[in-house]
């Protein structure tokens, strides 16, 4: 499909050959839909908790824990330039006038109720500049330069869980900080050990380790219990191919074949060497101040409670399936599979002989398993769940991105408008089988599931290409539980004047 050369090329920059053969089809061919058949909603799909079972959960859980290898895996990589891209337009504009910038004009205007303010103050007046004057005599370009460059701050080059967030009585926080103090209310595990992995970008290690050590010496001494804290670097072998809008290798000004990271479906190889018995997922930015995280704690909770026991019917149900055919047996674990784990049997499956039965069964119940919070769809952009038609004639349930929907197939857009619920990435997994040996990850995801979207890079147009998201496509084949939690527990910040709503301040 590609020219030697280009073969060559692909092998020098160490590259899998026949990895990217099969990028370029997918530029080609292109992504097919996925399959949505309705989306999950309440009582179909989505279940919800009451009180007294988050009563109940909180109860039973620390003793339930006490022994297990509990991780909270945090993706961290990338700088926090998105955060910023309306202060670097401003810093580039012509116009200057705040009337004509609202979202500057909010920044400036509020600029004492970020965590930050102090930090920037204190940089400014060592460099003979009062941030009081510049507001002033409206030298907005002087105060956003110093915050985001290097000379400053460094903001425009810092990952996002590096940054202030939150403002204490003692002082800020970072994400990293916040993370460390979720991790405390439901991460403790084996060994009075709390265990986090971030995945960061290879530029910002040294300072992630820098803020951890000293996280894990301050509150160990103050809370008394162990922290266990890892890092992993998004694998360069998973990067994915650029193409020209012909579907011909891009290349660079320096002659080389450009290769781009491939989304947070390439840390599905990250995830896969984590080694635990409970795994919670949670965005790097999701997170809020102390006074606000007893919800999230009683969800998180409650969410690990119902993984745990699913596991432990699951794992009963493989283990009898394994000694016979038994009629009872294949029921039992027929009915466990649509009703708790998110399936609908294929109308074949009926006509089938006893120990095939018992056979496909074993394929569906013996996987990963999630259990993902689900709330309330607001119009955030992103992901929700649905119910989706598998190869085998079954129906399960997944999460799917809009951009795999085909919006111009009506059935299609119905399904999406009539949606209820929306994926805050909020989810914890179990990633053993019933006999303790942990599962290969990279089998149960789905490779036609990626995503192809257009970048430019040096004024030329390009196309690139994602790998199926960590939490849909490379999730496609788990057994998967959606549960309704608050949508209090979902406080992304996705630009820097996210932070001035009420739930970061």
């Amino acid at each position: 499909m590609i020219e030697e050369a280009v073969k060559e090329q692909v092998s020098l920059q160490g590259m899998n050959v026949e990895k990217v053969e099969e990028q370029i089809s997918n530029f080609i061919n292109g992504f097919p839909a996925l399959p949505i058949e309705e989306a999950a909603a309440i009582g179909n799909g989505i279940q919800t908790v009451t009180n007294d079972e988050i009563e109940r959960y909180l109860k039973e859980y620390p003793s339930k824990c006490a022994e297990k290898e509990i991780v909270k895996f945090v993706p961290a990589s990338g700088a926090a330039t998105r955060m910023f891209k309306d202060l670097f337009s401003y810093l580039s504009a012509d116009d200057k006038s705040l009337d004509n910038n609202p979202f500057v004009k909010k920044f400036i205007s509020n600029l004492k109720s970020f965590a930050f303010y102090n930090d920037l103050e204190t940089k400014l007046l060592e460099n003979n500049l009062n941030i009081h004057t510049l507001i002033e005599k409206e030298e907005y370009t002087t105060i956003i330069s110093w915050l985001l460059d290097d000379k400053g701050l460094g903001y425009g080059n810092l990952p996002k869980g590096l940054l202030k967030f939150h403002r204490y009585d003692d002082g800020s926080r970072t994400p990293v900080y916040e993370h460390f103090s979720e991790g405390i209310q439901y991460g403790l595990g084996k060994g009075n050990t709390v265990r986090l992995h971030f995945t960061v970008s290879p530029e910002h290690q040294d300072r992630f380790e820098d803020k951890v050590n000293y996280l894990k010496k301050f509150l160990s001494n103050k809370f008394n219990i162990n922290f266990e804290v890892s890092f992993s670097q998004q694998k360069k072998s998973t990067d994915t191919i650029a193409v020209n809008m012909d579907n011909t290798p891009f290349v660079e000004e320096n002659g080389e074949i450009l290769f781009r990271p491939a989304g947070h479906g390439a840390l599905l190889e990250n995830l896969n060497e984590v080694d635990a018995d409970i795994i919670f997922i949670k965005n790097i930015d999701n997170v809020v101040p102390d006074h606000l995280k007893e919800v999230t704690r009683k969800y998180k909770i409650a969410i690990a409670s119902i993984l745990l026991e699913t596991q432990e019917k699951l794992f009963s149900i493989l283990a009898n399936l394994g000694e016979s055919s038994n009629p009872d047996n294949i029921s039992t674990a027929s009915a466990f599979l649509e009703n708790k784990l998110g399936h609908r049997l294929p109308h074949s499956f009926s006509s089938l002989e006893d120990d095939d039965k018992v056979q496909y069964l074993k394929s569906k119940l013996d996987r990963p398993l999630r259990v993902c919070g689900m709330v309330e769809n607001t119009g955030e952009p992103g992901g929700g769940p649905f119910w989706v038609n598998d190869n085998d004639g079954s129906v399960s349930l997944q999460i799917g991105e809009t951009a795999q929907l085909d919006l111009e197939d009506k059935k299609h857009a119905n399904i999406l408008k009539s949606s209820t619920h929306f994926n805050p990435t909020d989810l914890v997994c179990g990633v053993k089988n019933y006999k303790g040996e942990k599962f290969d990850l990279l089998k149960y995801r789905d490779p036609s599931t990626g995503f192809i979207t257009f970048k430019s890079k040096n004024g030329k147009d390009l196309k690139a290409q994602e790998l199926p998201g960590l939490w849909n496509g490379s999730m496609a084949d788990w057994n998967s539980i959606f549960v309704e939690v608050p949508l209090e527990t979902f406080n992304p910040v996705k630009t820097i004047n996210d932070l001035l709503r009420e739930q970061h301040q």
